[in-house]
């Protein structure tokens, strides 16, 4: 079972076309977007997944009603934090770390965290969580276009470039 993450794409059509390709060359089961799609064109591209989608709002998406009516064609969009079961994890997908601590939700509850927002990439693991920040997607702040996968079988988390 792989999972493909991706976070902030931020209307970066080509960026999003590539992590698209990238996704579907790797089979991915599932694709999870921690937020800042921003307009529902997006769906343009990511409607060529060849996997369900499923995200959370980010502090940029100001067209929700757009994006859920849009995405709700591919996948579901969710208010953060959105927290499910995947093949026996418990998983919770927001886009703001920080917006755990104000809603007073421990991150140590779930199995794998992802999350966004800081456009920049980490792995770590925080108690008994595997906590997944895959970058941005969309390239704007740092100029590199990155993506995560999961392996949920060996819990094992890895950043790729995406290159256009």
């Amino acid at each position: 079972m792989l999972i493909g993450i991706m976070a902030d794409s931020h209307d970066n059509l080509p960026r999003i076309e590539q992590a698209v390709r990238f996704f579907n060359q790797r089979k991915v089961d599932v694709v999870l977007h921690a937020g800042d799609f921003i307009a529902p064109f997006v769906v343009n591209k990511l409607k060529y997944l060849s996997c369900n989608l499923i995200g959370v709002f980010g502090n940029n998406d100001g067209e929700k009603e757009g994006l859920k009516k849009r995405i709700g064609e591919i996948g579901e969009i969710h208010s953060p934090p959105f927290s499910f079961t995947w093949l026996s994890k418990k998983i919770l997908l927001v886009h703001n770390f920080q917006d755990l601590e104000e809603k007073k939700i421990n991150a140590a509850s779930f199995d794998i965290v992802v999350y966004g927002h800081t456009h920049h990439a980490k792995i770590s693991k925080e108690k008994r969580s595997l906590l997944i920040n895959p970058g941005e997607c969309g390239a704007w702040l740092t100029g590199k276009s990155t993506v995560a996968l999961l392996d949920l079988k060996t819990m094992k988390a890895w950043i790729e470039e995406i290159k256009i």
